[in-house]
């Protein structure tokens, strides 16, 4: 059985700018503080939430870089690292190796895509590239390609896969995977609305981009589930329901560096094509927001 490189709640965190556009590092430093005193698991650095796709390789590398260092082992840093490019996704991941991140977060290859045998290749490429493990990201509803059971079972012959940030949403597969797999790939949910029932089914937490917002409430969510309370993990999970569909009511990150914003934080404007959010939405977030006394 494989080691997972983290068990719990992992924020996929967001990526705080300055008026004139930089990466903010002063107010990050504060966020990820934040996030660590409040109970955050481990952290994920320029993944999706972090708007890694439009951040520029030189930003990239260099926020991956003061990501490790800041945080210093005081939780793993899981760094965003794929692409549709598989030599970029090998080169990003001996960088992110070479920072000391405990982990990499690689999507599936979007827009070019591929076929099944095309994944186990680019897959297992990234993977020779370093010690470093890798957590496969499996979300079709960005990329248009899921990764199948079977691939899976494929993929977790690989020393350094360590599992799966599941967002298809598609429990069945789930299920088909695990019991494919085994102990040998970990999976965590990739939807803060699903955690209770994949950890249920034996998934380790969640990659969150509700523990932006909520970092005590996710860690405690999870921690339930650990502790076999699922009834009380279940009524968690439904009163933080709407502010979790409230934080996806927008293309993600949209809503959540607007909910940051809302709670205070200097979270800058958000990078073209993103654009800010509409007046109606902003207002059912702020409701739900309040609806569970969601503060810093």
């Amino acid at each position: 059985m494989k080691k997972p490189v983290f068990t719990g709640a992992c924020v996929a965190i967001i990526t705080p700018f300055k008026t004139t556009g930089e990466i903010n590092y002063d107010e990050f430093k504060k966020i990820i503080d934040h996030q660590i005193s409040h109970g955050t698991d481990a952290i994920t650095i320029m993944g999706t939430t972090g708007e890694s796709s439009a951040i520029p390789d030189k930003e990239h590398r260099e926020a991956i870089a003061f990501g490790c260092e800041y945080i210093n082992g005081r939780v793993p840093v899981i760094a965003g690292a794929g692409s549709n490019d598989t030599a970029y996704a090998v080169d990003m991941t001996k960088h992110a190796a070479s920072c000391g991140a405990d982990a990499v977060l690689s999507v599936t290859p979007y827009y070019n895509k591929t076929t099944q045998r095309g994944l186990v290749q680019h897959f297992n490429a990234i993977a020779d590239a370093s010690d470093c493990p890798v957590i496969l990201y499996n979300v079709p509803s960005r990329t248009g390609m899921g990764i199948t059971a079977d691939t899976y079972a494929a993929l977790s012959k690989h020393p350094n896969i360590n599992g799966v940030k599941e967002a298809s949403g598609n429990f069945s597969l789930i299920a088909e995977a695990m019991a494919l797999c085994g102990g040998e790939l970990n999976f965590w949910s990739g939807n803060d609305e699903q955690v209770v029932p994949l950890m249920a089914m034996g998934g380790l937490g969640v990659i969150s981009v509700l523990s932006n917002v909520c970092p005590q409430e996710t860690h405690d969510l999870t921690a339930l589930c650990f502790a076999g309370k699922y009834q009380e993990a279940m009524a968690m999970q439904l009163k933080y329901l709407e502010l979790i569909n409230a934080l996806f009511c927008e293309v993600n990150p949209i809503p959540v560096k607007k909910a940051m914003e809302l709670l205070g934080w200097q979270v800058g404007a958000l990078r073209l094509p993103l654009y800010e959010m509409g007046a109606a939405n902003a207002d059912r977030l702020k409701k739900a927001m309040d609806a569970v006394n969601c503060a810093i």
